[in-house]
């Protein structure tokens, strides 16, 4: 799949994703489901949830930003 391609390039370019990043850059709406096809191909991805304010309502929220984990050495 190209998309699950373009997202493994960018992890491994930049370290990290969020969904926004995925949807502007590569119009991919559903990323945890690329971040699971990666996972399940090995690639070493870790999640941490992001607090934040929506702008529009003013309701807090969650989001995911994905981080290429770093290899042990």
């Amino acid at each position: 799949n190209n998309q699950i391609q373009l997202i493994r390039d960018h992890l491994r370019q930049h370290g990290s994703i969020t969904p926004m990043e995925a949807l502007r850059k590569y119009g991919c709406n559903r990323l945890s489901a690329r971040i699971w096809d990666l996972r399940k191909a090995g690639e070493p991805i870790t999640t941490k949830l992001k607090r934040f304010k929506n702008s529009k309502t003013g309701r807090p929220g969650t989001h995911a930003i994905y981080f290429r984990a770093q290899a042990a050495h």
